[in-house]
């Protein structure tokens, strides 16, 4: 493996009754002792059944919320979450989407204003630039979605599910840019119940059974593992 890009040590998550709060909450261990490492360049597939707690690890990587235990050692400056689920407004239009992320992952309004041309063609997305995001369909979001990472350009992308809604021409598009990228030593932690998808992209694959970490291993093996459970 390279150049480590981000730890986790026994990272922990639960949610949290508040008693301010009607109605029932979840309340219980979502993660528990979670333990791997990015390496700069890879692309790290992360797989698990429903309910594993892979969103919310997702989550944990990206800054989006804290562990309750254990620690996140971070050697790099911008990470983000492309996410169906995550970071856009349905009111706002795409192109007003896409200013506000950028704008949140710290890059200059006058920049944008200059990539905004190529992340129209990027993402396909024509005069629905300007519609309302909940106007667009789950592979539109994630054209979008992907479209802003490229502009603003993070060490670490980690995509849940996102590139599962695309088509197939979006998909190759897609690949093209993470092994462009992965020269130039950014990383990828690609989250997918799909195994040829896993198997196409991604180097190492983590299992995430339960919330703890099952195996973390070379990808055929893992999905062999995973596959036979």
């Amino acid at each position: 493996m390279g150049e480590v890009a981000l730890s986790l040590l026994n990272v922990g998550f639960e949610y949290h009754r508040s008693r301010r709060t009607r109605g029932p909450l979840p309340v219980g261990s979502v993660l528990e002792n979670v333990s791997f490492d990015i390496c700069r360049g890879e692309v790290l597939g992360v797989i698990g059944k429903n309910g594993a707690g892979k969103s919310t690890l997702m989550k944990i990587i990206a800054g989006i919320v804290k562990p309750d235990s254990g620690t996140v050692i971070s050697n790099v400056d911008k990470v983000q979450l492309l996410s169906l689920q995550v970071g856009f407004m349905q009111e706002l239009t795409g192109r007003e989407n896409a200013i506000l992320s950028s704008l949140l992952l710290g890059m200059r309004k006058a920049d944008i204003e200059d990539k905004m041309q190529d992340l129209i063609d990027f993402s396909e997305l024509g005069e629905f630039i300007d519609r309302p995001l909940n106007t667009y369909s789950a592979g539109m979001r994630a054209r979008l979605g992907f479209a802003v990472s490229c502009q603003a350009d993070p060490d670490i992308l980690l995509i849940d599910e996102a590139l599962s809604v695309g088509d197939i021409d979006f998909r190759r598009k897609s690949k093209a840019v993470i092994e462009a990228r992965m020269n130039t030593q950014r990383s990828f932690v690609l989250v997918s119940h799909s195994v040829s998808m896993l198997q196409e992209y991604c180097q190492r694959c983590v299992w995430i059974d339960k919330g703890g970490v099952r195996m973390v291993g070379e990808t055929r093996s893992v999905i062999d593992a995973y596959s036979a459970n």
